[in-house]
């Protein structure tokens, strides 16, 4: 019986009891997943003091009046300086993106904020610094001791939902309310 489950392309949501609280309440799109290890990012916790026109000030690219307060997020505790623009599948860079799924790609590399500050980006994305990762079968384990949900991503809960309320939507794909989830795993 194989029990591998891979979970590329769908989203993971932290139950109420999660022990670190970098990921409390969030929300996680899983760029990869397989037997070495998984990586996503948090989608629905932006900066505070970081936004897009910070950031592209610092790497000296002019960007348009629509995207002055563009949310930066926090994408995870993993290599923390380094960006990471999940978007929809219909853009590709010229340098590399990663395709996830029919639906999502993921693009690391300078030339995505380069489009997107000159209008030729994707029209949906959600930027982030750093990421999460896991090794080898701790994601795995972390789901098997309640510490996170999973549901399909859908392009609307990633790009259109506001970030305040992305968890609580991401429960409401699963029939879940989020004032009837407990911390504690049960046990037969």
């Amino acid at each position: 019986m194989n029990t591998e489950i891979d979970l590329t392309g769908k989203l993971l949501i932290a139950m109420p009891g999660m022990g670190d609280p970098r990921f409390a309440h969030s929300v996680v799109f899983m760029c990869a997943h397989s037997p070495e290890g998984a990586m996503g990012l948090v989608l629905n916790k932006p900066t505070d003091d970081l936004h897009l026109n910070d950031l592209m000030e610092q790497l000296s690219i002019t960007i348009g009046a629509e995207m002055l307060n563009r949310a930066v997020h926090f994408g995870g505790p993993v290599e923390s300086g380094r960006g990471f623009v999940l978007h929809e599948k219909g853009y590709h860079s010229s340098i590399s993106t990663m395709v996830v799924d029919d639906q999502f790609a993921m693009t690391a590399t300078l030339d995505i904020l380069e489009d997107l500050a000159q209008g030729r980006g994707p029209l949906k994305a959600v930027i982030a610094l750093g990421y999460a990762g896991w090794g080898p079968g701790q994601l795995e384990a972390e789901i098997s001791q309640n510490g996170w949900l999973t549901c399909d991503a859908q392009p609307s809960l990633i790009f259109d939902t506001d970030d305040i309320h992305k968890w609580e939507a991401a429960l409401k794909t699963l029939g879940v309310d989020a004032l009837a989830l407990s911390a504690d795993a049960g046990r037969a």
